[in-house]
């Protein structure tokens, strides 16, 4: 015996939703459980230097199972195809409309629904890793500095190594807004936000400030050549803070990185600006 594994995260024009790839997960685990030998095909576009299916000739297996997804479309048909010599089992699945060919084409359909029942869906089964989540807030243009602004230098090099990394990546906004949903209405919500996230990744001042206000570490990089703000922050705050020039070094941000994820943080104490306010204002009355 040896089984085929595919599904929707396999079509070269399909596409790999978290609930697809676990569930593939899921089958994979029980069939190794099982003793029972089988392949997983991957779309080129998300997984390349995999086995795909153009390269997964159907004399090689005796049973494909689709995993996951509603059965429809072309795509799904054309497995019936291809591997007309094999059994072909369905599972996980969702049946929207049972004669369609799609699910016809089936020896067997073990749906988690088809208009009649449910079943728990298969993702629930499978194994996952712990993985730290970094909330990413990006300071937009900052026409004050003008030609020391390094933005657009600095963000590129940032979310290209963030896209390499093993985390959730929560992108955050400082800026508050009551009509968009993706935005936090007060600064409450913001600050709640920033509490749950395992560290920050940040190159806007108060992405710095109100990270460790919530008592969260942040890797802070300063977008301005020479530096800005965020360095002179970071500095009142006793925090390190990357370079413009350093923003680049994808060693020295995994170092970074690896110290705030094990890094304690004490919340910063009150600003003495604001007692020199009251002194102020109390003098002049």
């Amino acid at each position: 015996m040896r089984v085929l594994l595919t599904g929707w995260a396999s079509f070269l024009h399909g596409e790999a939703t978290a609930g697809d790839v676990l569930s593939l997960r899921a089958a994979e685990t029980a069939l190794t459980e099982a003793g029972i030998g089988h392949e997983v095909a991957w779309s080129p576009g998300f997984r390349p230097g995999t086995l795909h299916l153009p390269d997964a000739p159907p004399e090689d297996y005796t049973h494909v199972v689709f995993v996951c997804g509603p059965l429809h479309g072309p795509q799904v048909r054309s497995l019936h195809d291809r591997y007309a010599a094999c059994r072909r089992i369905a599972v996980g699945v969702s049946v929207p409309d049972p004669d369609d060919p799609a699910v016809t084409g089936f020896h067997r359909v073990l749906p988690r629904d088809d208009g009649a029942t449910a079943e728990r869906d298969l993702s629930l089964a499978a194994p996952v890793s712990p993985t730290p989540v970094l909330g990413v807030v990006l300071a937009p243009h900052q026409p004050e500095y003008g030609s020391a602004g390094r933005h657009g230098d600095v963000h590129k090099a940032l979310t290209g190594w963030l896209a390499g990394l093993d985390c959730a990546r929560v992108p955050l906004d400082t800026r508050l807004a009551h009509a968009d949903w993706d935005h936090c209405a007060t600064p409450d919500q913001l600050v709640a936000a920033l509490s749950r996230m395992d560290a920050i990744v940040t190159t806007r001042l108060h992405g710095l400030v109100l990270g460790l206000k919530a008592g969260v570490p942040v890797l802070a990089a300063d977008p301005v050549a020479g530096g800005g703000k965020v360095t002179a922050q970071a500095g009142a705050l006793d925090w390190p803070v990357l370079a413009a020039e350093d923003a680049g070094d994808t060693a020295l941000l995994d170092s970074r990185l690896k110290w705030c994820l094990s890094a304690p943080v004490r919340p910063p104490a009150h600003p003495a600006s604001l007692a020199a306010l009251v002194d102020e204002l109390v003098g002049a009355r």
